[in-house]
């Protein structure tokens, strides 16, 4: 893999990778002078992306009538620079029709333990808990979930 930051002014940047897609990027600094996401949070959207992906994935092949999928991150992080990230909690949320609790936390637990890649660095600096919640979807299930 392939990444570069290009700097537009101030505390702004717009990242690149082999994908081809683009980033608004921010180093913080004052109001107005920071145009995008940090690279802490870019982090923590990381680690919920590569996390999400590989469950959504587990979820459709176990045949789960998910309807929705959320996957919230929280970061402490150190008092003294560098500010790594100390502790993390990652939360799924899944909404669907009788999703199966021991089909969501295999998933999980394949994701933590062989798929995900920036759970495996995360892991060798922070401690990272992980909780589950599954909501039952109030509408009738109809085509487009993760069955299909």
């Amino acid at each position: 893999m392939d990444a570069k930051v290009t700097w537009k002014h101030n505390f702004s940047f717009t990242g690149t990778a082999n994908s081809g897609f683009t980033i608004a990027m921010g180093a913080g600094g004052p109001p107005g002078e920071s145009e995008g996401t940090s690279p802490m949070e870019l982090l923590g959207i990381s680690l919920a992306g590569c996390t999400g992906m590989d469950v959504v994935d587990i979820l459709r092949k176990k045949r789960q009538d998910v309807t929705g999928f959320e996957v919230r991150v929280h970061g402490d992080r150190a008092a003294e620079h560098p500010r790594v990230f100390t502790h993390m909690s990652v939360e799924y949320v899944v909404t669907g029709h009788h999703v199966e609790q021991d089909a969501v936390q295999r998933a999980v637990d394949l994701s933590v333990t062989k798929y995900c890649s920036v759970l495996a660095m995360l892991n060798k600096s922070a401690e990272i808990e992980h909780k589950i919640t599954i909501l039952e979807d109030t509408v009738p299930a109809t085509a487009g979930n993760l069955k299909s």
